[in-house]
């Protein structure tokens, strides 16, 4: 047994930010991580980030991931990674296998007095005729193939999806040298930012909108993709149906919370389609339904990195006030100059939903979830 007074479980940008908030305040904090390397997300992000100074604007993700991991270091985070949380259980314990991507599995457990969940958020699947097809394969897996793990999923792709994470996978696949055949977006209109649509449609990328993917072509691989117009009612328009040339068809239809260690935790859940779906319900200061839960980051909502470390920051602070390593005050106002950072990164016409819905859920989880 392993004790510890707030255990973090995901490693990216929320959970990298509880980490440090909490360890700097003088808790004694694990972090744990199914994978190798700490920073989730960030490690695959080669592109600078936008926005402001605070939220590390002008630097890569690979190297924000990397300076993260050092705060945590430094502030005396304990970082386990390779380790695969699978079970939440009374009392504060954790079942935990650790080794699992190492060769030499071994359980352990954890007990802590304060749990953050940071898990993240998994990718949506499409589902069309050929779709289990080898070189079908989420935007995220493409990713991580290409920026992680250095290879090359395929020469010739087809993107479904035109959000910011379709839009930026298919640049980051042309940089390591495939060829975007065309990304279709069923909706009328882009779904990312314009800078991201901008840089694909210079190089010469077809976004087409309106379009599906009605099946993939191929015996034991994909050999290529029907696309065709839809309607209003989604419906494909007759005689506007063509073959697309393909190796690799990418989804990026979208992420939802991850969220079942929290449903393990017995989290009260609440649903909201801006934020990807089924989450813990959970108040300003994330605080779950369940005292001494807190969540942080794509498992509260799905957004973007910048927030995800708000989240992170708050959830840390919180969670040492619970413990007591900070008054109620001075929480109070460390978090409201992480809520105010928050508002800024939830404003404009992409922002403005989430805001919206993030609202609501505070709404719902003030009185549900409670306080210290």
């Amino acid at each position: 047994m392993t004790e510890f007074d707030v255990a973090v479980i995901g490693a990216g940008p929320a959970g990298l930010a509880a980490s440090i908030e909490a360890a700097r305040r003088g808790c004694r904090v694990l972090l744990m991580d199914s994978n190798l390397r700490p920073g989730g997300q960030l490690v695959k992000q080669i592109h600078k980030f936008f926005g402001s100074k605070e939220h590390r604007a002008g630097t890569r993700g690979i190297d924000i991931a990397v300076g993260l991991h050092r705060e945590a270091l430094e502030a005396g985070v304990v970082f386990w990674p390779d380790t695969s949380v699978y079970g939440v259980f009374p009392g504060g314990a954790l079942g935990a296998v650790r080794g699992m991507l190492g060769g030499e599995p071994r359980g352990v457990v954890v007990r802590a007095s304060t749990l953050i969940l940071a898990t993240g958020a998994s990718e949506n699947a499409v589902n069309f005729p050929g779709w289990t097809l080898p070189g079908v394969m989420g935007a995220g897996a493409a990713q991580t193939m290409i920026n992680v793990e250095r290879v090359l999923p395929g020469r010739k792709v087809l993107m479904v999806g035109s959000g910011n994470v379709g839009l930026i996978v298919s640049y980051q696949l042309m940089q390591a040298g495939a060829d975007v055949e065309a990304v279709v977006e069923a909706l009328p209109r882009v779904g990312g930012y314009g800078v991201h649509a901008a840089k694909i449609s210079r190089a010469g990328v077809p976004i087409l909108t309106s379009h599906t993917v009605l099946r993939a072509f191929g015996e034991t691989e994909i050999t290529g993709a029907e696309i065709a117009r839809i309607d209003e009612s989604w419906t494909p328009v007759p005689g506007t149906s063509r073959r697309v040339d393909a190796d690799l068809i990418c989804i990026a239809a979208g992420l939802r919370p991850y969220a079942r260690l929290a449903m393990l935790a017995g989290c009260r859940m609440t649903y909201s389609s801006a934020l990807g779906g089924w989450l813990p319900l959970h108040d300003r200061a994330m605080r779950t339904s369940v005292p001494g839960v807190y969540v942080a980051g794509d498992v509260g909502g799905v957004e973007e990195a910048s927030t995800a470390l708000e989240e992170g920051r708050i959830a840390g602070i919180s969670a040492s006030e619970r413990l007591g390593m900070i008054g109620a005050a001075d929480a109070a106002r460390d978090r409201e100059e992480a809520e105010a950072r928050l508002s800024s990164l939830r404003m404009g016409p992409f922002g403005r939903p989430r805001y919206d819905a993030k609202e609501a859920i505070y709404e719902e989880g003030a009185n549900a979830c409670p306080r210290p």
